[in-house]
């Protein structure tokens, strides 16, 4: 009968016991759910494989719809969503729009994970 009050003791202790990484607030969570659910949409995961890949280092949206098989309505708001999340820059041209990486926008979405 001793045991019990030994594994209560113990359980609390761990309980706890700070983790060393402070819990994200609510306005942090809103931002990186933000990127999550850019993130989670395999249209938009290809768009920025696209514009990642391309060596200019920039896409026209005119260039990203062919090879999704979606309408430019479709892809431009795919694009604005990634635009909104952060991981994407735009920059307008005449009647096309041009999408390029936010420097440091992946590294920073791999340390969002990491840090969970």
């Amino acid at each position: 009968m001793t045991a019990l009050p030994i594994l209560q003791a113990a359980s609390e202790q761990d309980c706890c016991e700070a983790t060393g990484h402070p819990a994200l607030n609510a306005d942090e969570a809103k931002r990186k759910a933000t990127v999550f659910k850019a993130l989670a949409d395999p249209n938009r995961l290809r768009l920025l494989s696209m514009v990642k890949a391309e060596p200019s280092g920039e896409s026209c949206v005119c260039d990203l719809t062919e090879p999704l098989g979606l309408g430019q309505p479709t892809v431009s708001h795919h694009l604005k969503i990634l635009v909104d999340a952060g991981l994407l820059h735009r920059e307008k041209r005449g009647t096309w729009a041009y999408y390029s990486m936010v420097p440091g926008a992946l590294d920073s979405v791999a340390g969002a994970l990491a840090a969970l």
